[in-house]
């Protein structure tokens, strides 16, 4: 079993970054898929991006070419760096870890087993 800890969350302006960080413990993370989702108030829990244990990587469309998901195995953690944010990002986000998949990264969260408890990010207009 893995445990996966979020940070690096927090208040930006439009249009700035935030890096956000996902450690794990447990078990190394080279034995998942990784994802990030976020679910902002009132509303459902959303993918945002993956990368699988192979290294292949899925964006959600309304981030690609903004966000980027880097995995360091040594370090077990891996990383969303979130460029240009929007306000409509404000989310909790959240980290999770795909047990199944090797080559595909998986968009659904259903298919994750495991997740850490979020970090909120703010996006201020």
């Amino acid at each position: 079993q893995v445990q996966l800890v979020e940070s690096g969350g927090g208040l930006v302006q439009a249009g700035g970054s935030l890096r956000l960080s996902c450690a794990a413990s447990g078990r190394t993370i080279n034995n998942y898929g990784m994802g990030w989702f976020r679910q902002a108030p009132g509303k459902e829990r959303e993918f945002v991006v993956a990368i699988s244990r192979s290294g292949s990587t899925n964006y959600a469309d309304s981030v690609k070419g903004r966000f980027t998901i880097s995995r360091d195995n040594a370090k077990n953690t891996v990383y969303l760096q979130m460029n240009s944010l929007k306000p409509e990002e404000t989310a909790v986000y959240y980290c999770a870890a795909d047990a199944g998949s090797v080559w595909y990264a998986n968009r659904e969260a259903a298919q994750y087993d495991y997740w850490g408890q979020g970090t909120q990010v703010t996006v201020s207009s």
